[in-house]
């Protein structure tokens, strides 16, 4: 029979459709990338910038050109949104020290300020309720004393011994004119009065006792109180990241790229993170030891605020000490007086009538009080120094080692995603696989053999060295102050925080080992008393005044008998 036009032999026809389903199964299909544009549009973006299904990576410029889930707009945004987490893992992590610091720097702030206005308060309250009238219209002297304590604390330009020695010449004026009178003394006589003070110690020791503990209290208090600032300011500074090109190209690949392969739930691998942190965070790392000697500087002066730079203990029965002095002098105010009449000449005698009344005659009776500790607990800022000192002192400790360990911080951070048990089961950079390349080292000069960042070790970011540079020079004020030496304010203000360049030793000699030099200190201290100041005289104004002061304080005297 003959067969039909056009019709293929049976055989053909019976291969030909059982080979059509084998060739369908042979052509690839497209991944779905449902849960990319999800994931996608969850962060914000446009869904319609996401594929449905995987197309080709021609278009990448970073992540991997094969069949991908991410379309150019993709790639750009998430290498945005790359540097946006990290500059957020960075902040949140630095906001917490941050905040330690500038709280902390409040607290004693707000101590040291509050203690010198209970001092001077209590002074003032005692002295007023004690000796009424008599004490206040001479009580100019003890305001000037702590206004210049205050204006100290606060960066005045003061030096401190000057000041004190100051405060001690004028009270010796008076204290001259009060047991003596019946005579008229000239501004020259005083001058020649106040030149025999270190032979004669007048006032006993306490000035040279008071001056030393003063002066290492207050520089103690200043510096530590600085140096809580400028920590604050560094951390705020340091922590402002902003990544390079080559850093945004690897942070990119890390946490995104996986996304473009449709590995939404696979994580980096622990040390590919450890090594993509380490390059971005290269200049921070080079920070970590000027910060942990700066660290070291801080406790050892919290101790000396925990022990013999008290400055809670020093202020607090400042007026009992000064009234000690006062009462040395009238024990002594015979002997004083022959001493130097012999010295400066005989002075006139005044008119009979003009001379002072004998205490008996001035009616005045009161006795002062004893200072009890017990009875005079510590109200400045409702909180007591060791209490301040013991909680920052912790801190100080954990703030240790924090840029070192801010790589592998962020790469523990469950937001980042990082860290898996198995390490075969982790993206690291270019599949879904193991690591194999080591962990580089901390620093900037580290970063030459960084696997993951191309980092520029010749050009370090200027910003974190005026940073270290502001650590070492706070640093060495913090030796300073430990050893009890006066230092330079420094200004911690947000214009000029870390600006500031140099060794930031002001001595002819610093003090290379944090190791305390009594003799030392006690040198300079016995150094600065043999310094004369010549122009305390007071006015003519101030005699009547100081008459009255004189009658009070001998009958303080006798009362204490």
């Amino acid at each position: 029979m003959p067969r039909r036009r056009g019709c293929l032999p049976p055989l053909v026809c019976t291969l030909a459709a059982l080979s059509l389903p084998l060739l369908l199964a042979a052509e690839p299909r497209a991944k779905s990338c449902s849960e990319v544009r999800r994931l996608y549009a969850a962060k914000g973006f446009s869904q319609s910038e996401a594929p449905s299904h995987e197309i080709s990576g021609d278009h990448l410029k970073v992540c991997s050109q094969a069949y991908t889930c991410c379309s150019q707009e993709m790639e750009e945004k998430y290498s945005q949104q790359s540097k946006h987490d990290f500059r957020n893992a960075v902040v949140e992590l630095s906001n917490h020290l941050q905040t330690m610091f500038s709280s902390r720097y409040k607290k004693f702030d707000e101590f040291f300020k509050e203690l010198l206005e209970n001092a001077e308060k209590s002074l003032n309250d005692m002295f007023v309720r004690t000796y009424g009238r008599l004490y206040m219209q001479n009580s100019e002297l003890f305001k000037d004393l702590f206004v210049e304590l205050k204006r100290y604390y606060v960066g005045g330009n003061v030096n401190l011994e000057e000041m004190l020695n100051e405060f001690w010449a004028r009270l010796l004026e008076r204290m001259f004119r009060l047991v003596n009178p019946q005579y008229h003394f000239t501004d020259e006589y005083l001058e020649c009065v106040s030149k025999y003070t270190e032979q004669l110690k007048p006032f006993g020791d306490v000035p040279r006792k008071l001056k030393l503990q003063v002066t290492r209290a207050f520089v103690a208090a200043r510096t530590f109180a600085q140096g809580l600032a400028v920590a604050r300011d560094v951390v705020s500074k340091v922590s402002a990241v902003n990544p390079t090109p080559q850093g945004t190209r690897a942070l990119l690949k890390m946490m995104y790229c996986p996304y473009c392969r449709g590995l939404v739930s696979v994580k980096p691998c622990y040390n590919y993170c450890f090594n993509v942190m380490r390059g971005c965070l290269a200049n921070q790392g080079d920070l970590d030891t000027e910060w942990n000697t700066f660290m070291d500087s801080m406790l050892l002066v919290a101790e000396r605020l925990e022990g013999p730079f008290n400055i809670e203990s020093v202020m607090d029965p400042i007026d009992v000490k000064i009234s000690d002095a006062i009462m040395n002098m009238q024990e002594n105010s015979m002997q004083v007086s022959q001493k130097v009449f012999q010295g400066c000449g005989q002075p006139k005698t005044l008119a009979q009538g003009r001379t002072a009344r004998s205490v008996s005659e001035s009616g005045f009776s009161a006795r002062f009080r004893p200072y009890n500790p017990e009875e005079r607990p510590t109200t400045a800022a409702g909180t007591s120094l060791d209490r301040l000192v013991t909680d920052v002192k912790e801190k100080l400790k954990q703030a240790k080692k924090f840029w070192s360990s801010l790589p592998g911080n962020i790469c523990n951070d469950e937001k980042m995603s990082v860290g898996t048990i198995n390490e075969n089961e982790c993206w690291n950079g270019s599949a879904k696989s193991r690591y194999d390349f080591a962990v580089t080292g901390n620093g900037l000069a580290s970063q030459v053999n960084n696997p993951e960042v191309e980092v520029d070790i010749t050009k370090p970011d200027m910003v974190i060295r005026r940073q270290i540079m502001a650590l070492r020079v706070m640093t060495n004020k913090l030796k300073n102050a430990y050893s009890g030496n006066d230092v330079d304010f420094i200004d911690i203000s947000e214009e000029s925080s870390g600006e500031e360049s140099g060794s930031g030793c002001e001595f002819q000699q610093c003090s290379p080992e944090f190791e305390f030099n009594a003799t030392e200190v006690t040198g300079n201290s016995n150094k600065s008393d043999k310094k004369v100041n010549t122009s305390a005289a007071t006015s003519s104004g101030l005699s009547q005044a100081a008459l009255f002061l004189s009658i009070l304080f001998l009958a303080m005297q006798r009362q204490w008998r």
